[in-house]
């Protein structure tokens, strides 16, 4: 691998149980060190599937036939459970959508932090409720040291999302899967959150955002790999496929994005 990619998939295909047609066709690209590499595509397009199988946690039903994800040099396709058990938070961190869903309600939010610290960390119970209280700082929350005392129903959805995103963070992974962090926010939090990852990546983050919203690849990513119904039909800059893509579902989505943006201003 060039010294530069994290993340390497070649070739991934693979289908889930009673299709006769496979989901993911040859889906390939690479994630760069330090920069935000989106993934975007119409709903069904594969792109959550895709950031799942890198973690080896897609659906039980979902059958990957063949190709390779290389990590840093690790082959993810097939690893041991405790190969990927290693990389699972500790070293890929993946923050889901529906914070909501994701954080336990009966648990504070400090305690849910500093438990993910530990469970990869083998901290003291002390040094993790101190790193949870760090990570909440880290991502924007004012008066962390109270705020982790809290649960999550006491967070608004903004808060709670980056509650989530602090969860992904609290272990300094080399690689984090944000996928689609900005769903069911309003566009103000929307903002706040997407200035939030800017942030982070200009501090070495590096990460993939996976997402439908072409205004926030605008403003926040490097990188761009377009994806049609498990294909990757475009992949470049983010300047290079804003100003001259050569994929005609590419240009549509693009033309779609400026439709919607015209509707709504």
């Amino acid at each position: 691998m060039d010294d530069d990619v994290v993340l390497r998939v070649r070739e991934l295909r693979g289908r889930f149980d009673g299709q006769e047609h496979d989901t993911l066709h040859d889906v390939g690209f690479d994630v760069r060190s330090g920069r935000i590499t989106a993934i975007v595509g119409e709903t069904g397009s594969g792109k959550s599937l895709t950031g799942l199988c890198a973690l080896g946690i897609q659906p039980a039903s979902f059958r990957v036939l063949q190709g390779s994800i290389d990590f840093m040099g690790v082959e993810l396709l097939g690893a041991p459970g405790s190969v990927m058990r290693s990389i699972r938070g500790r070293r890929i961190a993946m923050v889901f959508q529906d914070a909501r869903t994701a954080l336990n309600p009966v648990f504070t939010v400090g305690a849910q932090l500093a438990e993910a610290y530990r469970a990869h960390t083998g901290a003291s119970p002390r040094e993790a409720a101190a790193e949870a209280v760090s990570a909440l700082e880290r991502v924007r929350i004012n008066d962390p040291a109270r705020r982790a005392k809290q649960y999550p129903h006491e967070f608004s959805g903004g808060m709670a999302q980056r509650v989530m995103i602090a969860m992904g963070l609290i272990c300094a992974p080399e690689l984090v899967i944000l996928d689609e962090p900005t769903t069911g926010l309003d566009v103000t939090i929307q903002a706040g959150i997407m200035d939030l990852l800017a942030e982070l990546a200009e501090g070495g983050m590096t990460a993939i955002l996976i997402t439908h919203d072409l205004g926030v690849v605008a403003e926040t990513c490097d990188d761009v790999v377009v994806m049609r119904e498990g294909r990757v039909v475009e992949t470049g800059s983010a300047k290079q496929i804003f100003t001259a893509a050569r994929d005609e579902y590419t240009i549509a989505l693009l033309e779609a994005s400026r439709a919607i943006e015209d509707v709504v201003a």
